[in-house]
């Protein structure tokens, strides 16, 4: 798993960067193939200098894994709320994703097994 961390208007300082990888430790569950890396960018910090009340701190993560790309952003008064938000986002996005395919390839699964039993139960006799 590689992380790059960018701040924006704020000082990067360790705490926040610990801070960001130990929320994204979760998202080695998603990996099917334990070969592929999983990159992940992450943007913190402050949307202007000038505002003193607000939402005006933000995090944004952009992560690629198996080759399809989750982008989720957020805004709060404190940047560990933003943080925590957008990982919220991230993870729900990734398991809906998850979840969907599942779903559609299970559906089509039974469309597949509903047509050959209906290709065997047919009457030989009928067919002619």
């Amino acid at each position: 798993m590689s992380t790059n961390i960018k701040a924006t208007n704020i000082e990067l300082t360790d705490a926040i960067k610990d801070y960001v990888n130990n929320n994204l430790l979760g998202l080695d569950r998603f990996i099917t193939d334990p070969k592929e890396d999983l990159i992940i960018q992450v943007e913190v910090g402050k949307t202007t200098r000038h505002h003193k009340s607000g939402d005006y701190f933000r995090a944004e993560f952009n992560v690629d894994i198996s080759g399809k790309k989750f982008y989720v952003s957020a805004k709060k008064d404190n940047l560990y709320g933003a943080i925590d938000e957008a990982k919220e986002a991230l993870f729900r996005k990734i398991d809906y994703s998850k979840n969907r395919e599942r779903t559609l390839l299970r559906r089509g699964a039974k469309s597949i097994k509903k047509m050959i039993r209906g290709l065997s139960h047919r009457n030989p006799e009928t067919s002619k």
